[in-house]
């Protein structure tokens, strides 16, 4: 996969985190992380490899977990994202 894919595909999910009603501090928090770390990952790319981040993906599955049952959609789509984070080495 492409930076340029990836990084596009980073910018949909960050949309779709940003359209998100959630009511549960739990969810806003995680929320609140997961786009801080898709904001990083974008700002990496655009000038040098983004090395492996283990608390990263750590993240990822913590939001899967907890939006699972309540937005499988979401989940669905965490899921393939972290799958493609981890393959790009991150």
């Amino acid at each position: 996969m492409t930076d340029d894919k990836l990084s596009r595909l980073l910018e949909q999910l960050h949309d779709e985190l940003g359209k998100l009603e959630v009511l549960d501090e739990r969810g806003r928090e995680l929320l609140r992380g997961l786009d801080s770390d898709i904001r990083e990952i974008l700002e990496r790319a655009e000038g040098e490899k983004a090395g492996s981040d283990e608390s990263v993906l750590r993240r990822f599955q913590a939001a899967i977990d907890h939006f699972e049952v309540t937005h499988p959609a979401l989940t669905s789509a965490l899921s393939e994202m972290m799958t493609i984070l981890s393959n790009a080495g991150i």
